[in-house]
């Protein structure tokens, strides 16, 4: 009996998603909640699983499809028996005396992992990424699948000499004088993301102001006790935690970087939700801390650490990155030295962190060297006043270079 598989309820206001890559193919046995197809939406990829146990049947729609929520996208046969895999093994075996036993499928023979189609996401992201070849893994998983830890294992064991024949390539093209383009569609993500940053330049004053922070007493106080702050609470002690932390205290002084325009109204927040931009591979992703004012450096760093993982893995929840007050973006782990950060609306500031980089500072009329970060807040000059701006970069600069403030709460 064929069981219907429907396109999942997305979230609010998600009516519609593409159809990212098949994990199942026609044939392929499937247990009940399986994931047999990945759909991209406006924010995150979702899983579709299996609502039965039985063998794929045929594929509705092709990769790339737009499906609307509850729309068929393929049928599983209930009960149904995948074909032996020594079928296809037949001519491979042929020159086996006729007192040899055919060999069959077992946990000793082909790992299930080297199918393309039986990898997920997060595997496939990660082969990719090191550019791995699935069938040389060897998969420690569940029926020989190859988990990400095998595929780090494997990245760690590349051959060298593997990447020439790569890296020989453009030198070829470049002999034979030949000119390459290629054309990809953006991912229903890159779209999003697009319209949104455009839509904040049309209907936002945008207007940057900057500030530098000293961040010796942050890297100090990092240095004594991060050995013992990972023992602790299981989490490395980053700059991050101390960043959110001064921020919501600086929004609760400047209420208005904090608030959002709604119509002709002003809506002001008692509480932080502070959205954290996280690098996904297929675009940024802004995952939200609920209550930010309320957690400590340690809990603050335990849901970064988390959202960052989970953005890698393409595990994000929807509700996840819905909602946020402010947004703090860190353009410095990639190197940026100042950048204007673009808001993310209906919020009106941002946040950008940079770089940190020694630079001859005046302390106390001597010239010193120090670590310096430069400090960009955007905001929506309609709601937020120069005046404001200035006064919360100042207030979270003292914080960062005094972070006995942060216990004391001034």
């Amino acid at each position: 009996m064929a069981t219907e598989v429907l396109v999942p309820t997305l979230g609010e206001s998600i009516t519609e998603a593409t159809l990212g890559e098949w994990l199942k193919q026609p044939g392929d046995a499937v247990a009940v909640d399986e994931p047999i197809a990945s759909l991209e939406t406006d924010k995150v990829s979702v899983e579709v699983p299996s609502p039965v146990a039985g063998v794929m049947g045929d594929h509705a729609v092709k990769v790339g499809d737009t499906v609307q929520v509850g729309a068929l996208i393929a049928t599983v046969d209930a009960g149904g028996s995948a074909p032996a895999k020594t079928e296809a093994k037949e001519p491979a075996v042929t020159a086996t005396p006729a007192s040899a036993p055919v060999p069959s499928a077992s946990a000793d023979s082909e790992p299930a992992g080297d199918s393309p189609a039986a990898l997920s996401p997060s595997v496939r992201r990660a082969i990719l990424e090191h550019g791995l070849d699935p069938s040389t893994i060897k998969g420690t998983g569940k029926d020989g699948r190859i988990t990400k830890e095998d595929v780090a294992a494997a990245a760690q064991n590349k051959p060298q000499a593997a990447a020439a024949p790569a890296a020989a390539a453009p030198q070829a093209s470049a002999a034979t004088g030949q000119r390459k383009e290629e054309r990809v569609k953006m991912t229903r993500l890159r779209q999003t993301i697009a319209k949104r940053l455009k839509e904040a330049q049309n209907s936002a004053a945008m207007l940057t102001t900057f500030n530098d922070v000293d961040m010796t007493a942050v890297i100090e106080a990092r240095a004594k006790y991060k050995d013992l702050f990972e023992k602790k609470h299981g989490v490395r002690l980053g700059f991050m935690g101390f960043f959110v932390k001064a921020a919501t205290m600086a929004l609760k002084d400047i209420p208005a970087v904090n608030a959002s325009i709604e119509g002709d109204e002003i809506v002001y927040h008692d509480y932080a939700d502070i959205s954290v931009a996280v690098s996904a591979p297929n675009g940024l992703v802004v995952p939200v801390i609920r209550d930010a004012q309320n957690l400590t450096v340690a809990g603050i760093e335990k849901t970064i650490g988390d959202f960052g993982k989970r953005a890698k893995d393409g595990t994000l929840k929807m509700d996840e990155m819905k909602g946020g007050t402010f947004t703090i973006s860190n353009g410095g782990v990639f190197g940026s030295l100042m950048s204007t950060p673009i808001i993310n609306p209906p919020q009106s500031a941002v946040l950008g962190l940079h770089r940190i980089e020694e630079r001859p500072v005046v302390r106390d009329g001597q010239v010193v060297v120090r670590p310096m970060m430069y400090l960009a807040l955007s905001y929506d000059h309609r709601l937020i006043d120069g005046r404001e701006a200035v006064t919360f970069l100042v207030a979270l600069k003292n914080a960062i270079e005094d972070p006995t403030r942060v216990l004391i709460d001034l």
